[in-house]
């Protein structure tokens, strides 16, 4: 599944947009700021990065910026009102791949995105990490100190799922949702289990638990 993140402020325009790409089957994050958009944009599991131009804090043009300062190599998109040809210039030259201008047409977007996609490398060859923790996605391995650890599919799909979610509380259920698959039935105390095993083999305090809330991945 691609993940794509959306940076949009118009909170109606990022729902609707997300919620149409949904439909198509990729994954989405979302940020309505410069500065959270620039910190979760460094997160090279998304595939590609539909970028607001005008946004609160720090703007596109700058989120742009930092992300190809950063080494990263995601396909940028940009969507704006601005319709200037020395902006979309501007855009260009700093390292976005595309630029559509609002208001746009949900088909034209979804066969941008396509595209860009296709030509796109796949950043799953590139292991998450974190402490001395390395997740390679497409070979479902999980190394710690370049030794593989022996966890269980679905441990890798929980650790994927918070590796996803850095920062974020997740509730038992969503996790249910995310791992196992929506519309399994499964006890709390059956997830709180997993998350044990997964712990102990991880070897550090990175998953933390929020009380009456769920989980929080730290690291």
């Amino acid at each position: 599944m691609h993940r794509i993140l959306i940076v949009e402020d118009d909170l109606d325009i990022a729902t609707a947009l997300a919620d149409d790409l949904r439909l198509e089957g990729y994954d989405i994050d979302l940020a309505h700021d410069g500065h959270t958009a620039a910190a979760k944009a460094k997160d090279p599991s998304f595939h590609l990065i539909l970028l607001d131009v005008m946004l609160p804090g720090k703007d596109g043009f700058d989120v742009c910026r930092d992300i190809r300062k950063a080494g990263l190599s995601t396909p940028i998109l940009f969507l704006t009102a601005r319709s200037h040809e020395s902006e979309k210039i501007l855009g260009l030259d700093l390292g976005a791949d595309d630029y559509i201008t609002k208001p746009f047409s949900p088909r034209e977007l979804r066969a941008r995105i396509r595209a860009r996609l296709r030509a796109a490398p796949s950043p799953s060859a590139a292991p998450l990490r974190f402490a001395d923790v390395e997740l390679f996605e497409s070979r479902a391995e999980v190394r710690r100190a370049g030794v593989p650890l022996d966890i269980t599919p679905l441990e890798f799909k929980l650790l994927l799922v918070f590796l996803r979610h850095r920062g974020h509380v997740l509730s038992r259920d969503q996790l249910i949702d995310l791992a196992w698959g929506r519309g399994t039935f499964i006890t709390e105390r059956a997830v709180d289990a997993h998350i044990v095993n997964l712990r102990r083999k991880l070897g550090n305090d990175s998953i933390t638990s929020v009380r009456g809330m769920g989980y929080r991945f730290d690291a």
